[in-house]
């Protein structure tokens, strides 16, 4: 059944006011506004793609610092395929700071706990249920696009047509075009991808993608404009299915925090992961086929990660906390859920925190159980400054895995960057982690910082992610 706000958002369509702008002669793209129950629109249809962007101009929700223009709405990226963005400029400099787009994970959870939990312009303090400033906002230093993929996620409605990385990366690929038709004051801009757990895989997908199109650009098959992709940083990422599994299992046995199982535990959760588990794991590597690496997923979850899981009273996002901890608070969903909220940023559909359909349609293909250290080692092999790092107390994609999946990568440093070993990281005079670096391939473990660890640490994660679209190594303050 539709709820009364969504049948009210349907109703304004009825109301709306459209005025028409010429199709621009050079382009063939068409600029056209639409007034909606006192919300203008801005809409933009690019001829190149044939997708269509329609958003609001400075809604005055979450960045109100004066003179930082924002803009919300949607992308057509298919037939009913409305995905869902929100961007930010930089406070500083915004005509000449770079751009990142930031997306998390799940599959099928929205950026918007990124963009309010995180690294976005504000958060909720203190238990308020009105958002505040956030002074270590990642647009402090960069213009900050946030994406709801795929279709179905957060804000984003319509048919999901995506049920893997793959085609979850082609379509950001043809948001990105169109968003730089529409702004092309940004298109020229040193660009990076940042993303979170199942980001593992998103990151690395669509940072391949972006480099696969580039090359095409050049090389005259493709059409478009070129991105200028210089970083990509994935925290506490999912990146390769043996090794997340066995990280399960040695970091519930041995980790600084809190031990959650004991040695003959260990000893029988890793005879499971080389058994069946790989047996499975190796063979989806191999076919890459629907069955078989679904069968992976569920059967190596089902051993290893769920009975783990509940091994204990601990949370998976933070092994420290009770398995109900309130934190991070998920003050922002009730937020987002405020019909004049939803009014004033231009939101077409109600808020879906995590997207459950979403999430079967890459189950259901076996995705998880893929690994994207191929398409990982081919973005580090073109010279992109990538960092892989993680908060220290996450179960879930821990850092152990993190760190193991860094070692795996095949690039000419390979050998000296898995021998090297990890050393103090500061930030202003104390140290919150460790890193280590060979040529544009870095790793960090911060301290003290659970899954979405910009929550923990805003500070330090601000100046990692300023360091790394500044395309350097993480280095100490």
């Amino acid at each position: 059944m539709r709820s009364t706000t969504f049948i009210m958002l349907l109703a304004t369509l009825a109301t709306a006011t459209i005025s028409y702008a010429a199709p621009s002669p050079a382009t063939g793209n068409l600029h056209s506004f639409v007034e909606r129950d006192g919300v203008k629109f801005n809409i933009f249809k690019h001829a190149a793609t044939g997708a269509q962007l329609e958003y609001v101009n400075n809604s005055g929700i979450c960045e109100t610092t004066p003179g930082v223009n924002q803009y919300s709405g949607y992308l057509s990226v298919g037939t009913n395929m409305n995905m869902w963005f929100w961007f930010f400029e930089a406070r500083k400099d915004p005509e000449n700071a770079p751009i990142s787009a930031w997306l998390n994970g799940g599959p099928g959870c929205s950026s918007m706990i990124g963009l309010f939990q995180e690294n976005g312009p504000c958060r909720f303090v203190d238990g308020s249920l009105e958002p505040s400033l956030n002074p270590d906002s990642f647009n402090e230093f960069a213009n900050m696009l946030y994406i709801d993929q795929p279709i179905g996620t957060g804000f984003s409605y319509g048919t999901n047509l995506v049920t893997g990385t793959t085609q979850s990366a082609e379509l950001v690929w043809k948001f990105l075009q169109a968003f730089f038709a529409q702004f092309p004051q940004y298109k020229s801009r040193d660009f990076g991808v940042f993303t979170e757990s199942y980001g593992g895989k998103y990151g690395p997908g669509i940072s391949d993608e972006i480099i696969r199109q580039n090359n095409a650009i050049k090389n005259g098959t493709v059409k478009g404009e070129e991105i200028n992709l210089v970083a990509l940083g994935v925290n506490n990422g999912w990146f390769e299915p043996y090794i997340a599994y066995k990280a399960h299992i040695d970091f519930s046995f041995n980790n600084t925090h809190k031990r959650v199982i004991d040695e003959g535990q260990h000893t029988r959760y890793m005879n499971a992961l080389n058994g069946r588990c790989k047996q499975l794991i190796d063979s989806c590597a191999v076919s890459e086929g629907r069955n078989g690496c679904a069968q992976a997923q569920q059967l190596c979850g089902a051993q290893i990660e769920s009975p783990i899981s509940y091994a204990n009273d601990f949370n998976v996002y933070d092994i420290r906390a009770p398995r109900d901890d309130p934190n991070p608070p998920p003050t922002y969903t009730g937020y987002l859920q405020r019909p004049d909220v939803i009014k004033k940023i231009g939101a077409q559909s109600e808020y879906v925190d995590c997207s459950n359909p979403a999430n079967f349609a890459f189950m259901g293909q076996g995705d998880q159980a893929k690994s994207i250290l191929p398409a990982l080692s081919r973005v580090v092999n073109s010279g992109v400054q990538t960092l892989i790092w993680s908060g220290d107390a996450d179960w879930i994609c821990n850092w152990y895995g993190n760190l193991d999946a860094a070692n795996s990568i095949d690039y000419p440093g390979k050998a000296e960057f898995a021998a090297k070993e990890l050393e103090p990281y500061m930030f202003n005079g104390k140290e919150v982690g460790t890193v280590k670096t060979v040529g544009n391939l870095s790793f960090l473990r911060l301290y003290d910082a659970g899954h979405e660890a910009m929550y923990y640490q805003p500070g330090p994660s601000l100046q990692i992610f300023k360091q790394t679209m500044q395309k350097k190594a993480p280095f100490s303050t």
